[in-house]
């Protein structure tokens, strides 16, 4: 049997396995496992194994349990309660208000942890429950909160930037300063649709009524203070980490306890809450772990398979083509890639030969960062293997099914799309900041 047709088998017995309601990891960690196993015998193990030890080696991977035990934090202590109780009272007018708010909370939690998964963790554990409960569309609410979540790895501090920048050579500052205004349109673009939809389908993202948008001045006031509650924990967790006195892990210690004593001042922290944190801090967490662990083993037979530097060559080779051609081809071969590897490998595996090549075709290199993360966004809650896609069907309730989650993020998809088609046609759009910064 050739590689190709291993491949597809290997695709097809994933989608079924999942359509019949298998959980995420047990379905792709056994399609990886048996092919392993059949494949290469006993050497195959290996595989897991492998991926085990890069799974616990991947150090920003502490931040994890750290940005999902202050969402919970937030969530149980009812202090997320104020901050969505804040966006109704002062935008229940508007239809999507309460939605159009969680863009923008999810816009600080992407620059409170700089990864997708960690983002994820808190836009699912906060606003999906509290969109529900206020008879949001199920579908709308479920695109909103992988939408922001998309926003992690591109709005500073992003830990894959990083990991480009160490690979390409690249400033770290200047790759952060050019995610930041791309970052922004996206969120713009979010913010605009939901708006726009909401507007045309007001059943979608229903308004407040007339009386209950009837709230004294003195009332609005309270709940701004205590809904920017989460503006502040986020300055006490960043401004050390921007001033280089901390590292991104120790950060997100400092915001999980800026967040936990926080609900001892507000007299919120019992020992119910408190027990039920810790408690779903270790199930997500540990969730996340196994999807992720099963991901990197599915990821890695492929790459054993020859799969990955089949479409790199592909895509890559000199056909003579348009420079500008070949760069779409390079983003459309990290899309492909995508539906079975994470950012990081994507990154690991083809940097040595694309980086060289950005620089051949006479592109800068910074700019082709932010293109390359916003790609691999995409490609993140592309179907059928998504990790966005997976990690929302194991959080989200029961009436959101596997279909419902692919339908919900198809318009933002499109809207990443035209964001990214944007940075390509305009350049500056992310190379302005990092040039008047340190260009002065």
């Amino acid at each position: 049997m050739s590689y190709e047709m291993i491949a597809l088998l290997m695709f097809s017995s994933l989608m079924l396995m999942l359509m019949t309601g298998q959980r995420v990891f047990g379905a792709v960690g056994a399609v990886a496992s048996l092919a392993a196993i059949l494949l290469w015998g006993t050497g195959g193990s290996d595989i897991p194994y492998a991926s085990v030890m890069k799974l616990m080696k991947w150090y920003p991977l502490l931040t994890l349990p750290m940005f999902i035990f202050m969402g919970y934090v937030l969530s149980e202590s009812k202090i997320a309660d104020d901050l969505y109780r804040m966006f109704h009272v002062w935008m229940g007018s508007i239809n999507g208000g309460l939605a159009i708010g969680t863009i923008g909370l999810m816009v600080l939690v992407s620059a409170m942890n700089g990864l997708s998964v960690a983002g994820m963790a808190i836009g699912a554990t906060i606003a999906l429950p509290e969109l529900l409960r206020r008879g949001y569309d199920k579908r709308m609410v479920t695109g909103v909160v992988q939408a922001g979540s998309s926003l992690g790895i591109l709005v500073p501090p992003s830990v894959v930037l990083v990991l480009y920048a160490m690979i390409a050579r690249q400033p770290v500052g200047q790759l952060w300063l050019a995610g930041i205004m791309p970052g922004l349109l996206m969120a713009a673009m979010f913010i605009a649709y939901i708006a726009i939809r909401c507007a045309l389908q007001p059943d979608l993202g229903p308004a407040l009524k007339k009386e209950e948008r009837q709230v004294p001045l003195t009332e609005k006031l309270r709940l701004l203070r205590a809904g920017l509650l989460p503006i502040v924990i986020f300055a006490v967790m960043m401004v050390p980490f921007v001033s280089g006195w901390t590292s991104l892990v120790e950060s997100s210690a400092i915001g999980a306890m800026a967040a936990f004593f926080a609900a001892v001042l507000k007299r919120r922290m019992t020992r119910t809450v408190f027990e039920n944190s810790v408690r779903q801090t270790l199930a997500i967490s540990c969730m996340f772990m196994w999807i992720i662990l099963a991901a990197l083993g599915f990821g890695a037979v492929f790459d054993g398979l020859g799969a990955v530097k089949a479409i790199d060559s592909l895509f890559t080779e000199q056909l003579g083509l348009n420079p500008w051609i070949v760069l779409i081809l390079m983003q459309l071969s990290f899309l492909i890639m995508g539906t079975f590897l994470d950012d990081t490998a994507m990154l690991v595996i083809v940097a040595p030969l694309y980086v060289p090549l950005v620089t051949v075709l006479g592109f800068d290199l910074v700019w082709y960062g932010v293109l390359y993360t916003i790609t691999t966004q995409i490609a993140y809650m592309t179907p059928p293997f998504g990790y966005n896609l997976f990690l929302m069907r194991a959080m989200a309730p029961p009436e959101i099914e596997l279909k419902d989650i692919y339908a919900s993020i198809l318009p933002f998809v499109c809207i990443m799309a035209l964001a990214l088609a944007l940075v390509m046609a305009f350049p500056q759009l992310s190379l302005w900041l990092p040039e008047t910064v340190y260009g002065q």
